[in-house]
């Protein structure tokens, strides 16, 4: 079974086949909402709103943990997880699609980890590559066989949120390498990484980031949601070849992209 996590523009799956819907509780509280399972294409998957059904979360408000734990009780084979993000990176222009690789974090203050408290053993855990090469893989593949264009690659810059950056900021992260720039990218990354669960983003670039392409002044809020909604068709698109692949939605090595 499939696990996806939906972000900002993509609070249900409107091409899911509802079975059921269940509400859960955690030893680290309630998650985002209730879970929602059903079918696509005959394989199953299950949903959560990031920010809760009604959108109502902001990005440090969201209980990471309670999320990435719900969705590995499920014993889900992967999780995709839908991003909006500011591109800094030239080329990537409002309405790319991006399945980034690298990330850095700049929160603060977030439940960033199951491991902790007086009796737990000191555990470290290898994040050289954050990202599971074969959950990108199964999303690179449905890219293409959906003949949809999406970059491959990037880092992405996890901000505290939920106020947007400022220019000298986004200087600050280009300069650090950072090639998008997102609010959520961050716990949930590190948490699936702990748990065991094969963890991948999927971004679509909303806007320009704060000084770059036609945003030197201001960012557009609302032109940003407009290019969110236009793109949304692709990138369920995406999501449902994802979970029409028998190698990603039940577990196994991706097929190689070509």
């Amino acid at each position: 079974m499939l696990a996806i996590i939906g972000g900002s523009g993509l609070s249900e799956l409107p091409n899911v086949s509802i079975t059921r819907r269940q509400v859960v509780r955690t030893p680290y509280g309630e998650p985002s909402c209730g879970l929602t399972f059903g079918e696509i294409n005959g394989l199953e998957v299950v949903f959560l709103a990031r920010h809760g059904y009604a959108h109502t979360l902001q990005p440090h408000e969201i209980n990471y943990r309670a999320n990435i734990w719900a969705l590995a009780e499920q014993k889900v084979s992967r999780i995709i997880a839908v991003a909006s993000v500011g591109g800094i990176r030239t080329d990537l222009t409002p309405g790319t699609l991006v399945v980034p690789d690298q990330l850095i974090d700049y929160t603060y203050g977030r439940s960033n980890t199951y491991f902790e408290g007086a009796m737990e053993t000191i555990r470290h855990i290898d994040f050289t590559d954050p990202y599971s090469p074969d959950a990108r893989a199964c999303i690179l593949l449905a890219a293409k066989r959906q003949n949809i264009t999406v970059v491959d690659g990037g880092t992405y810059a996890c901000t505290q949120g939920p106020r947007l950056e400022t220019a000298a900021e986004i200087r600050r992260l280009e300069g650090d390498g950072a090639d998008m720039v997102g609010m959520t990218g961050m716990p949930e990354a590190v948490l699936a990484r702990e748990l065991g669960v094969p963890y991948a983003s999927l971004c679509l670039v909303g806007n320009y980031a704060a000084g770059k392409g036609n945003n030197q002044h201001r960012i557009d809020v609302s032109a940003a949601s407009q290019v969110l909604s236009s793109n949304m068709e692709k990138l369920l698109s995406i999501l449902g070849s994802i979970c029409a692949d028998e190698f990603c939605s039940l577990g196994g090595t991706a097929p190689a992209v070509e």
